[in-house]
């Protein structure tokens, strides 16, 4: 069955909002930050996101899965493991939810953000098991059902 539903389109003009970092995250600097909601998903656990930053560095805290495609300038990521990396145009990065990292911005970073809502374990426990139990299922009826399983040919 067909659904109508409008498909969206955005391009690099897509003027973006406000969204300043909470000031106990700011570490160095006056980092201003832009977004811009671009979709979510039917379910709202996916979202898709423009964001970009000016110079600072500033720590973040992922209460949700997020992974970002680097549109234009550069960032360096540190976790909390102290490992560095920085991201140029057309770099991919993945945050699980519950993660942190220290970002220094030294010019100007815009991503794009892919954002998702980490299931709740005990529902995909209980999926699962469902899934396990609808194909046990399945082959159980589909054995009883041939008539090669009580050798009639």
């Amino acid at each position: 069955m067909s659904v109508d539903r409008a498909i969206l389109f955005a391009g690099d003009s897509t003027l973006l909002n406000p969204a300043p970092i909470a000031k106990d995250w700011i570490l160095e600097g006056s980092p201003v930050t832009r977004n811009k909601l671009l979709s979510v998903s039917n379910d709202k656990a996916a979202s898709t996101w423009i964001w970009d930053c000016t110079a600072g560095r500033f720590n973040w805290f992922y209460d949700i899965d997020e992974t970002v495609y680097v549109i234009e300038g550069s960032v360096t990521v540190r976790d909390h493991h102290g490992a560095t990396r920085t991201l140029t145009s057309g770099d991919i990065a993945f945050f699980p939810a519950g993660s942190s990292a220290e970002w220094t911005v030294n010019g100007y970073v815009r991503k794009l953000a892919f954002l998702r809502q980490p299931p709740n374990p005990y529902v995909m426990l209980l999926q699962r098991v469902f899934n396990k139990l609808n194909r046990m299922m399945r082959i159980r009826s589909e054995k009883v059902e041939s008539p090669t399983a009580f050798g009639v040919s």
